[in-house]
């Protein structure tokens, strides 16, 4: 455990900044073999099982990405219905949250803000370092619906920078949607100062919900290297979003480290009291299984 050096990072982490290949091969014993990408065999297969119906996302013409298919039906259409119900619930909330906005009450906002922002960089954080860390893609339902990324991901990172808005929020955006329609529901229900006295709590939620349905999109920020608007590098530059060389620090093998990809602001603490490591020990402790075990059983694939 520990943050590595720039050198090492550089040296055991896949190279991102190459829009058309982003292949590198192994210099140990197997010669001509993937070490990252799309063209790694763990990642093909891994690619494979998201649908029986995927042509592998490592067929090129010319150098140039061939188009996945689309997704299975079913599950495009949740993720746009989810991303769409999640944005109109936010619209309607921030009104109501504008109409009882006191302005004396402004610096609670803001602490509401940065509790916010805290609070969805550390439940990102367990739940990544949960996914990275235990399971196995064979587990039923939670294997192949949510493990199957993280361990694909890994050995092709830029994946995530070829999926669209639906595709890459969907999910987060679902999440979020019961804690919503319920501040709605207290809107609609309450008395104006039942409103007034819960405020602040409805406010910090309201804004956790926001940086919670954006942490997947601040993590393919971190992984795209062409073409961000001047603006979204710019506060990757000042660290109010994750920033792309500090989110690689994570892809560093066997990804130990830097779990929080909302902002990244909590990846300091933890590190320096050990906090994955320490909950690591326990586990394996209590039950005997070792962590990363399948991560890395996938990365090591050469066939």
């Amino acid at each position: 455990m520990g943050v590595k050096s720039a050198t090492e990072i550089i040296e055991n982490s896949m190279t991102e900044e190459d829009p058309n290949d982003n292949i590198q091969y192994s210099n140990g014993s197997i010669p001509n073999k993937p070490r990252w990408g799309p063209a790694h065999a763990g990642a093909k297969e891994l690619a494979s099982k998201y649908t029986a119906d995927v042509d592998g996302p490592s067929e090129r013409t010319r150098g140039f990405y061939k188009k996945r298919k689309e997704r299975p039906p079913g599950k495009r259409l949740q993720e746009t219905i989810c991303l769409f119900l999640s944005i109109a619930l936010l619209a309607v909330n921030f009104v109501f949250l504008a109409v009882y906005f006191d302005p004396k009450q402004w610096h609670m906002v803001l602490l509401c803000a940065v509790l916010g922002i805290l609070s969805a960089d550390f439940v990102g954080g367990l739940v990544h370092w949960g996914a990275d860390t235990w399971g196995t893609v064979e587990l039923p339902i939670v294997g192949s619906g949510f493990i199957r990324p993280f361990r694909e991901h890994h050995i092709d990172p830029t994946s995530i920078t070829r999926h669209d808005f639906i595709e890459t929020n969907g999910d987060n955006f679902a999440v979020v949607i019961p804690g919503l329609a319920y501040m709605l529901y207290q809107f609609l229900t309450c008395t104006s100062v039942e409103i007034a006295d819960s405020y602040n709590w409805k406010m910090y939620l309201y804004l956790l919900a926001v940086f919670a349905s954006l942490t997947n999109q601040c993590h393919k920020w971190s992984h795209t290297y062409f073409g961000l608007p001047w603006y979204i590098v710019k506060l990757q530059d000042i660290h109010l979003l994750l920033p792309r060389r500090h989110h690689r620090i994570h892809h560093v093998a066997p990804h130990e480290t830097y779990y929080c990809i909302t902002t990244g602001w909590l990846n300091y603490p933890l590190e320096a009291i050990k906090f994955w490591p320490t909950l690591e020990v326990l586990i394996e402790t209590l039950t005997g299984c070792k962590p990363r075990s399948d991560d890395m059983a996938w990365a090591s694939k050469t066939q």
